[in-house]
Formats: C-alpha cells, structure tokens, sequence
C-alpha cells in the first residue's frame, strides 16, 4: 500500500462544559491532501451558479429557505464526491458526566472524544495533519496538548504518522466548513429540532443517501463515507467506551 497525506479538518458543536446544551457533536471531514485544490475549485463552482460571493462562508447556522439550493448542491458533492469522508462523534447528553468520579477534567475528557474520533481515521502507513477551527484565546496551548495526547495514543513518539495538528480559520477552508456543515446537521437531528424546512431538507438528503439513523445511531465499522459514533456515559458516568 503506497503511504498518503491525509488532511483531516475538525469543528465541534457545543463542546463547552456549561454551555447549556446537552447534546455534543465533534467530527471531521478528510481527504487527501492532494485533493484540496481540487475540492476547493469544485465548491469556488458551486458558488458560482448559485451566485454565491467567493468569500460566503458556508455554515449550518446560515442554511435558510433562499440558500437551499446552493447548501443542497454541497451536501450532493460531498455524498458523490469518493474522496471526501466525514468521521464524528456524538455525545447526545454531556449534562449528566461526573468527571469528579473519573478524576479528570472536561478539557481531560474532550481531549478523549476527540481521540475517539480521529483513531477510527489513523491508519498505517499514512500520514496526517489535523487542522481544527479557531475557538479561543486558549487554542494554541490546546492545539499543542491535543498533538501530544494524540501522538502518545497511537505510540507516534517522533511525529511521524501525526505530522501536524494546526489551528486555522474556517473562512479560508471549504472543506472546513463542509465539516461544520454536516456537524450541524448532526446535532440539530440529535436535538430533535423542527424550526427550519430548510435544515430538515438537508437532513433529509442525507438520510435519503446514507440511511434513516445516520445521523442519531452509531454507523457499522465498514461504513467510511459518513461515519458516526454514539458515545453514551456508562451509567450516568462518563466511563470509557
């Protein structure tokens, strides 16, 4: 098998502690690195027919009944491009996690599901570089950390496999927001929302495709263009899978 750089490009949706939100969605949409310029020219097309400015940021929080058809078109390229994948995972109720039992705290036990996300990914003799979207004032400490956990997890002790993990914002990746795209759909389905005809069609579409629990149940291992993991706390605890 001829080793491959693989760009993986990770957005989360209510990853906060206390943000008041239960459900959690952290997932990421990878390819080769080699396809960037190509999928970034195919989405610079797709804005073009629609009349869509080059620099409009494609996001869940923008899907609106005027936009549809453009944010219909991407969920179509994504669904037939082969060399795009979507890995995520959903935490459908972060509220009940009892770090305190666990002796960890959340950033420890964030720092785990994005570990649980990416290892389904890794695979040798590949290489990777994780890019994630600027949050916070924090993110260059985090992003440091997060390459050192992820690094250690798989025994990558001279960076060989994980090449980078790098922040970058989002406005200048197209497959970053893609990422945002179907994070949003994940978790607007996981919280049982109705207000937007628009979303749900996006939900539909993908549904349509990929199946009627794709985006609430946990995908078969074999399942490589969308690939959802539901992790649950064991027990009213945040144990291990």
């Amino acid at each position: 098998m001829t080793a491959r750089l693989i760009n993986i490009y990770c957005d989360e949706s209510c990853h906060l502690e206390n943000d008041r939100a239960r459900a959690m969605v952290l997932g990421g949409v990878y390819c080769d690195a080699s396809e960037i310029r190509r999928i970034s020219n195919a989405v610079r097309g797709i804005k073009d027919r629609h009349n869509v400015a080059p620099g409009f940021e494609i996001k869940w929080t923008k899907v609106s009944k005027g936009a549809l058809p453009f944010y219909r078109e991407l969920i179509a390229f994504f669904l037939n491009d082969t060399s795009l994948r979507f890995r995520g995972i959903l935490v459908p109720d972060k509220s009940i996690l009892n770090h305190d039992e666990y002796d960890q705290t959340h950033d420890d036990w964030y720092y785990k599901m994005y570990y649980l996300m990416l290892r389904y990914v890794f695979s040798a003799p590949h290489s990777y570089n994780v890019y994630l979207d600027i949050k916070d004032t924090r993110g260059s400490d985090k992003v440091r950390h997060m390459h050192e956990v992820l690094c250690n997890s798989i025994h990558d002790f001279d960076h060989q496999t994980i090449h980078r993990v790098q922040q970058i914002r989002s406005h200048e990746s197209p497959v970053l927001q893609l990422a945002d795209l179907l994070i949003g759909a994940v978790a607007y389905q996981s919280r049982g929302l109705q207000g937007s005809d628009a979303k749900l069609q996006l939900i539909e579409d993908l549904k349509l495709r990929l199946g009627d629990n794709i985006l609430t149940r946990s995908s078969s291992f074999g399942a490589t263009k969308f690939n959802l993991f539901r992790w649950e706390a064991n027990g009213g605890a945040n144990g291990s899978t």
